[in-house]
């Protein structure tokens, strides 16, 4: 039986994203509950040490989608500059 973790709803939805305008705020979800867990088992020192990992993967992975959104969009603001697209 896999274990399932709160957080884990949002971490998923933010992977699964396939709208880059709705990415960051996935993203920033997905954050706040990973930050929220992590809180909690460092204030009661609770939860196992596979989940402690889990959310560390799951923090890294969140901060590479971040950056590759981030690298994107830089790439349709340059195209868009480039080639005309969005000025008057």
């Amino acid at each position: 039986m896999a274990t399932t973790y709160g957080w884990y709803e949002s971490y998923k939805a933010a992977l699964l994203e396939t709208d880059w305008t709705k990415m960051q705020e996935r993203i920033g979800a997905a954050e706040c509950q990973l930050h929220k867990r992590q809180r909690v088992l460092s204030d009661d020192r609770g939860g196992t040490l596979e989940e402690r990992q889990a959310i560390a993967d799951a923090l890294n992975g969140m901060r590479c989608l971040r950056t590759e959104h981030a690298e994107c969009q830089n790439r349709h603001v340059s195209a868009g500059e480039s080639s005309g697209i969005g000025t008057d």
